[in-house]
C-alpha cells in the first residue's frame, strides 16, 4: 500500500457547529486519479483472478469489522454528516447488509450455467468488467460508498474510490476496514478531493471501464454524457450506473387512516431534514380529506424537534453546508409566492452555530409549481389536492422523476389500481416511503431518477460483471500423447 500526502487539504466541519473540525484528508489531484487508475489496471488480473469465495470472504469479514464498529462509525456519521442516531444506526446497518448480501450473490452467479448437449459443453459464465470508478454522496456516508464498493469488488474489479467532499473521513474509515479485511494492495484506491479536478479525471480516463455514481440529476447526466463520448485510446464501451434524484409523491386517498397516513408522510419527509433522495417532497391529498389531512399534518410536523444531531431527541438537524441551507431558505421564498405556508419552524439561535433549516409545509400548490416539480433536498414538503384518484395519479406522474412514492389507502381497488399505475423504482403502501432494507426492498428509479438498476437487489452485481460462453467440442479424434517428464532427481543431479 502506497499513502501519498498532499500539500493541499480537504477539512471537513460538523454541520450542526461551524467549530468543530471532524478530520482532514488529502486533497487529490487529477494526477493522483491517473496513478490510482494505472495500479487499479496492474491489479486487476490478480484480483479478477482469485477465487469469487474468497473475495467473498473479503466482505464477509468486512461486514464483522462493521459489528464491532457499530458505534463509533455511527459517531462518525453523526458529526460528519448531520445523521442523527437512528438514522446513523440504520446507515451503519445497511453497509454491513450490502456486505453479507453481495458475497453470498456472488458464490451464487459465480456458478456457470451450464447447457451442454451430446459431444458439446456450454458454460455461460460471469466475468470482471475491469477497473471501476465509485462515486457516492454524502447523505448516506457509509452505506451508498460500501454498497457500490463492495458490489464492484467482490464481482473482482479494482476500484478508485472518490467520496463526497462532505464525507471523507468516513470514506476513509471504510476503506480501512476493507484493509483490516485482508483486501490486497492495489484493489482500493482512496481519493478524496473535488471533484470538479479528480472526480472528472477518473470519469474521462481512458482505462476507466465502469463509472457508479450516485447523486444529483445534473452531475449524473453529466457523467452519463462524458463517458459515452468515444476518445482516442478507448477500445470499450463504459458502462455508467446513475442512481440520481426524485420528487417523490404520497398519494392520501380519501378513506385512509389519516393517523397513520400523517406519522407517515412526516417522517417520510423531515427525517433527516428530507435530505434524502426517497424522501417525500410531495403529499397528494383527495379533496375529501385534504383540510382534515392539512391540519393534522401541521401540528405533528410542528412537533418534530430540530436540534443538533447529537441529540437523541431530534428528528430534523442540521443540512449539510451553507449552500445546502441557502438553497431551502430561497425555496422558502418561492414557497410563499406558490401557496399558502402553513408550517415554517423558527430555528432560532440554532442558525448562528450550524446549518439548520426548519421544517416548511406549503399548501395549495399547483402541480406544476417549482416546489412541486423540482428537488429540494431539504425539509420543504408541498401539498397538493386532487379531484380524486385519477387527478391524484396525474400529478403524482407529471415530474422527470420515478423514483418513490407511496399510497395511504384502505380500499383494496385503489390499492390495486395505485400498483398498476403508480410507475416508480419502489412504491410503498400503508408506511413511509424512506427506509429501503437489502434484498427485501431493492432500490432505484427509472426516468430521470436513474437507469433501472435495484441496489441491494439480485441483480445488481451483474451490473459489475460481463457475461461470456465458454463452447468445446468433446468428440475428440483421438488424444495427443502427453510430454514426458524426466525424474525431478534426475533433472537436479544433472546440474
Amino acid at each position: 500500500m502506497q499513502v501519498v500526502s498532499t500539500d493541499s487539504t480537504l477539512d471537513s466541519t460538523d454541520p450542526g457547529d461551524f467549530m468543530v473540525l471532524v478530520g482532514r484528508t488529502a486533497r487529490a489531484s487529477a494526477g493522483h486519479a491517473d496513478q490510482a487508475v494505472a495500479a487499479a489496471r496492474a491489479a486487476f488480473a490478480s484480483w479478477s483472478g482469485t477465487p469469487p469465495r474468497d473475495r467473498a470472504g473479503v466482505l464477509l469479514r468486512a461486514a464483522a469489522i462493521l459489528r464491532r464498529r457499530r458505534f463509533e462509525l455511527m459517531a462518525w456519521e453523526v458529526f460528519e454528516c448531520g445523521k442523527p442516531w437512528r438514522e446513523a444506526d440504520g446507515d451503519v446497518a445497511e453497509a454491513i447488509d450490502f456486505c453479507e448480501f453481495y458475497a453470498r450473490e456472488m458464490i451464487r452467479l459465480a456458478e456457470p450455467a451450464r447447457r451442454d448437449v451430446p459431444g458439446e459443453t456450454n458454460a455461460i459464465e460471469a466475468i470482471s468488467r475491469g477497473v471501476v470508478v465509485v462515486i457516492p454522496p454524502w447523505n448516506f456516508p457509509l452505506a451508498i460508498p460500501m454498497g457500490m464498493t463492495a458490489a464492484a469488488l467482490v464481482a473482482g474489479n479494482p476500484v478508485a474510490l472518490k467520496p463526497a467532499e462532505q464525507s471523507p473521513v468516513i470514506a476513509h474509515h471504510l476503506v480501512e476496514v476493507f484493509r483490516e479485511a485482508g483486501l490486497p494492495d492495489g484493489a482500493l484506491h482512496y481519493l478524496p478531493g473535488v471533484g470538479e479536478e479528480v472526480g472528472r479525471a477518473l470519469v474521462d480516463h481512458p482505462d476507466v471501464d465502469l463509472i457508479a455514481f450516485t447523486g444529483s440529476r445534473a452531475v449524473g447526466l453529466e457523467i452519463h454524457r462524458r463517458a459515452a463520448e468515444p476518445k482516442p485510446g478507448v477500445d470499450h464501451f463504459k458502462r455508467v450506473i446513475a442512481e440520481l434524484g426524485g420528487k417523490n409523491a404520497v398519494i392520501v386517498d380519501d378513506d385512509a387512516d389519516l393517523d397513520e397516513a400523517v406519522v407517515g408522510v412526516v417522517k417520510s419527509a423531515f427525517g433527516y431534514a428530507g435530505q434524502k433522495c426517497s424522501a417525500c417532497s410531495r403529499v397528494i391529498v383527495l379533496d375529501g380529506v385534504y383540510d382534515a389531512f392539512l391540519a393534522r399534518l401541521v401540528e405533528a410536523a410542528r412537533s418534530a424537534v430540530v436540534g443538533p444531531a447529537a441529540d437523541p431527541e431530534t428528528v430534523v438537524g442540521p443540512v449539510i453546508d451553507a449552500a445546502a441551507a441557502a438553497r431551502v431558505r430561497d425555496y422558502g421564498r418561492i414557497a410563499a409566492a406558490e401557496g399558502r405556508v402553513m408550517l415554517s419552524v423558527d430555528v432560532g439561535p440554532l442558525a448562528e452555530r450550524g446549518h439548520y433549516v426548519g421544517p416548511l409545509i406549503v399548501a395549495d400548490v399547483a402541480p406544476e409549481a417549482r416546489v412541486a416539480q423540482e428537488e429540494i433536498f431539504g425539509p420543504v414538503l408541498a401539498v397538493l389536492r386532487a379531484r380524486d384518484l385519477d387527478d391524484a395519479l396525474r400529478i403524482a406522474a407529471a415530474t422527470p422523476y420515478a423514483l418513490t412514492g407511496g399510497l395511504y389507502s384502505r380500499s383494496p381497488a385503489h390499492i390495486d389500481r395505485v400498483k398498476r399505475e403508480y410507475r416508480v423504482g419502489n412504491l410503498y403502501i400503508n408506511r413511509p416511503i424512506t427506509g429501503a432494507l437489502v434484498d427485501r426492498q431493492p432500490f432505484g428509479g427509472f426516468k430521470l431518477s436513474g437507469i433501472g438498476t435495484k441496489a441491494g437487489g439480485s441483480d445488481y452485481l451483474r451490473e459489475f460483471l460481463l457475461t461470456r460462453t465458454v463452447t468445446e467440442n468433446t468428440l475428440r479424434r483421438g488424444f495427443a500423447p502427453e510430454p514426458e517428464h524426466a525424474d525431478p532427481a534426475e533433472d537436479v543431479a544433472g546440474l
